[in-house]
């Protein structure tokens, strides 16, 4: 018999509402169970309420309590506590984009840090606000297999759902967009600086570029009516609905496979493996050209058993012919 598959998050929210259920104290621990449900993980709220999210645009991937109707089963997957009721802080909000979900208080922005409720309404902070831009040799991605010898126009934002301990470009992914002073682009100003830099190719890249996939849905319409091809350099920490509308808008994309262990994931990044893995799966299913890449840390990911499981598992579930990068 196969055993259903549970994430650390969901464990957290059925085991704590069952619990909670049967103690009585459903509707006092109420704020701490939320907290479970959303993140999975222990960590203070993200400051907000600037006037930074008052300019900025609504994001996709996201529910509430009002958005939804008045049905929870919106927001709480059925489990020992699908039955109970639920008290909601007006205003709450779930942002869906990636497996963490967190549930956002108004005024409040979630663990990537640039997605704020601002009056019921999650808004995406990081939209046409890059916090790098460069001309890059495409194989510094790493790309090796799509459009060799390519300029890539690259840009970056703030944030990032993961807190991995060896992070390379942390003065961005640790960041919030108040951080970063570069000027503001539109997406059409992002796709004629790569027409006039001669670049083919628009690499979103450097923090983690799911969190601005509002920004990178427009950038992708501009840069194709000029005929510019679209790439993407991510962790994979995202859920299938965003995952399955970028690989709609991309030409390839690069995953970094950050070990192969539920332990170092949860440790190391504080995220887990299961959903990166996932993410993997559907865009080799959709077709979309996709390489691989895994930075080696000396003592915490280099195992024989990790680095073997990971080959394995690379081979049997999207095949021998993805390009796999170790630096």
């Amino acid at each position: 018999m196969r055993v259903p598959e549970i994430t650390r998050r969901r464990f957290l929210a059925r085991a704590g509402a069952a619990g909670l259920a049967g103690a009585g104290l459903l509707r006092a621990a109420e704020e701490r169970l939320a907290r479970a449900c959303g993140s999975g993980w222990a960590e203070a709220r993200e400051p907000g309420g600037s006037s930074l999210a008052a300019a900025s645009p609504e994001a996709l991937y996201w529910t509430s309590l009002e958005r939804a109707a008045g049905r929870c089963e919106a927001c709480h997957e059925p489990g020992p506590a699908e039955d109970a009721r639920f008290e909601h802080p007006h205003g709450l909000v779930q942002c869906l984009l990636c497996p963490h979900e967190c549930s956002i208080r108004d005024g409040e922005r979630g663990r990537c840090r640039v997605r704020e409720n601002a009056g019921g309404v999650l808004r995406t902070l990081s939209y046409g606000r890059p916090g790098s831009v460069h001309l890059d040799p495409i194989e510094k991605k790493p790309f090796h297999h799509f459009l060799p010898g390519s300029l890539a126009y690259s840009l970056g934002t703030a944030g990032c759902p993961l807190r991995c301990r060896f992070c390379q470009n942390w003065e961005l992914s640790q960041a919030s967009p108040e951080d970063l002073d570069g000027p503001e682009a539109t997406p059409g100003a992002i796709a004629r600086a790569a027409v006039r830099s001669e670049a083919p190719v628009i690499a979103f890249t450097y923090n983690e570029p799911t969190v601005f996939v509002e920004y990178i849905r427009d950038i992708a319409a501009e840069g194709k009516a000029r005929g510019i091809r679209h790439v993407m350099v991510s962790c994979g920490y995202a859920n299938p609905e965003p995952v399955a509308d970028l690989c709609g808008l991309l030409d390839a994309i690069k995953i970094d496979l950050k070990g192969y262990s539920e332990d170092f994931y949860r440790d190391v990044c504080e995220a887990e493996l299961a959903p990166v893995l996932r993410t993997i799966r559907t865009i080799a299913a959709k077709g979309v050209h996709l390489e691989i890449v895994n930075l080696v840390v000396p003592t915490l990911n280099d195992s024989d058993k990790d680095l073997t499981g990971l080959c394995s598992w690379l081979a049997g579930e999207v095949g021998p012919d993805v390009p796999v990068h170790f630096t």
